[in-house]
């Protein structure tokens, strides 16, 4: 089974969507705690680093509304003007064998957009996107392990018959401490004049990660 990330994994979030969903929290978080911009921003990058999901820190820190917070925050007007993907991805994709899903802590409204303006939506079984990463109660959306083993249960597949394929190291840590095989997308990887900015690259291939790609043809030599 192949779990695949939507942001830049399966897309260019990076130019089409990643600086207006950041601007729009940014905004949120000011508005909603009445904050200078610049401590919001900052606010906006702790709690994403911190939990893993901007989100996780407005809720448990704030009282943030998941719902109210998700939909403010991905109206992105425009947005299908600005979607690109490669066309041999599409391609590869269609030939890939299995069950396919969409794992994504994006909210389902966001990633069945992106999806359906991109023409891969049929290529998909499903889209397990954050609203439905919860357990008792709260969400865990990823990296979370318990929500990964969860998602595979619910699936009917043990974790290790599963390939997750993301651009997202942290996640990946966690796919592979479960023994699922993972598969690091690096096309789509924002880099500065000088190279890819730091952090995002801290090694050419970690030893949690099971392949590096740039492209989802490369998918069936992994």
């Amino acid at each position: 089974m192949w779990l695949f990330d939507l942001d830049n994994t399966l897309h260019d979030a990076s130019h089409a969507a990643m600086p207006a969903i950041n601007r729009a929290m940014t905004d949120y978080i000011a508005g909603e705690l009445a904050l200078p911009e610049a401590e919001a921003d900052r606010l906006r990058t702790h709690y994403w680093r911190r939990y893993g999901a901007t989100l996780l820190g407005l809720m448990y820190h704030h009282g943030v509304r998941p719902a109210h917070f998700l939909d403010r925050t991905h109206r992105l007007p425009g947005l299908e003007s600005r979607l690109r993907t490669s066309a041999h991805d599409r391609a590869a994709l269609a030939r890939l064998p299995g069950r396919k899903f969409v794992l994504t802590n994006a909210p389902a409204a966001y990633a069945l957009r992106v999806l359906g303006a991109l023409g891969l939506a049929r290529h998909f079984e499903g889209v397990i996107a954050i609203e439905q990463m919860r357990m008792f109660g709260r969400l865990r959306p990823k990296p979370d392990r318990r929500m990964l083993r969860f998602v595979t249960a619910r699936l009917g597949v043990v974790p290790a018959r599963c390939v997750l394929v993301e651009d997202t190291l942290e996640h990946q840590r966690s796919a592979r401490a479960l023994h699922m095989r993972t598969v690091w997308m690096t096309r789509y990887l924002p880099t500065s004049a000088q190279g890819p900015k730091v952090g995002v690259h801290p090694c050419r291939k970690p030893l949690y990660v099971c392949a590096r790609i740039k492209s989802l043809q490369s998918l069936r030599s992994t």
